[in-house]
């Protein structure tokens, strides 16, 4: 479609982009009225928000519109999941300039519409705003049936810590674009689509898991969340951390240790949980460390030291993410 956003217009967006969204059984009224109607079988809705700012969170020169629909879709629908959730819809808040070509939110949209369908979930409204800075304001709901929220205060000393998912291959993907490079080409996906494990979260819930979380801040930082909220320390084990070759590669490449990207890096949305020492765990659970009782040491230590400051703070760090 050619022409900019202010050419088509407020109404004439909206149609445009919902014209482009599918359904799902849960959704029982989308798009089109004063509000949504999403059945919740629970009794209870799960539901996470997130914003993604230009230059802050994707550059276009980096991601395109999809990518950054695809991105957007996930950190959020992953944060359902590592609440044990089924993501079932989510809702969009779009800002955008009046002379941004009307391809870029269209495009927007069909990457949030894709990362839905992998997760099971739909886009049943949101909202579309003119301003200067193109914003990605979205907001996830999801079902828990008839399961207890797996929240980041269960864990206990003598549970073991597991991670399904890829851990620092986005953190990589951005030290590769950094540098103005665009391979190795699965790293450089993987930081503008991270692909979550949906499925874990639901299940990891069913195997009995004591508390969880989705890596978006970096695994060092978010389980620290957990051990601050579950009042013990978590430590983990170096050698029991995978760090694929063509990682050490980049790493040695750009002078970075791997390890750092594994421990610090975010946006990979791996799932990481506790779980009590005697649950059989499938193999695509790796077990990297263990829950200890809390002592003088930072909450989370790696071989047992302290680790250096770890993770992605908005109001903290002074760059952006990208």
């Amino acid at each position: 479609m050619k022409g900019t956003v202010g050419e088509l217009g407020e109404f004439g967006l909206i149609r445009e982009l919902t014209s482009r969204l599918t359904t799902t059984p849960a959704v029982r009224l989308g798009p089109g009225d004063d509000a949504a109607v999403v059945a919740a079988p629970d009794r209870r809705v799960v539901v996470s928000t997130d914003v993604l700012l230009e230059g802050r969170h994707f550059r276009r020169d980096w991601s395109t519109a999809y990518d950054v629909g695809r991105k957007g879709a996930a950190q959020n629908l992953a944060d359902i999941a590592a609440m044990g959730a089924v993501p079932t819809a989510l809702l969009l808040g779009l800002v955008v300039p009046a002379e941004l070509p009307v391809t870029w939110p269209t495009e927007l949209m069909d990457g949030i519409r894709d990362e839905c369908q992998v997760a099971g979930a739909a886009v049943v409204g949101g909202d579309v705003v003119r301003g200067d800075t193109i914003t990605v304001a979205i907001t996830a709901l999801g079902d828990l049936r008839n399961r207890e929220p797996v929240t980041r205060s269960g864990a206990q000393p003598g549970d073991v810590v597991a991670v399904t998912g890829w851990l620092g291959w986005s953190a990589a993907g951005h030290a590769v674009l950094s540098r103005g490079f665009r391979s190795p080409r699965a790293f450089v996906e993987a930081h503008r689509r991270p692909e979550p494990p949906y499925h874990a979260g639901p299940a990891g819930a069913g195997l009995g898991a004591t508390a969880m979380t989705d890596v978006s801040d970096g695994l060092v930082a978010d389980l620290g969340h957990i051990a601050d909220a579950s009042k013990v320390r978590i430590d983990l084990r170096s050698a029991a951390i995978d760090i694929p070759s063509q990682m050490s590669d980049i790493g040695q490449a750009v002078g970075v240790d791997p390890l750092h990207w594994v421990l610090n890096g975010g946006e990979d949305h791996a799932i990481v949980a506790t779980f009590p020492a005697d649950v059989k765990l499938p193999a695509r659970w790796r077990v990297i460390g263990e829950v200890v009782n809390p002592s003088a040491l930072p909450r989370v230590t790696v071989d047992g030291a302290p680790w250096e400051k770890a993770g992605w703070d908005h109001f903290g760090d002074a760059g952006g993410d990208e």
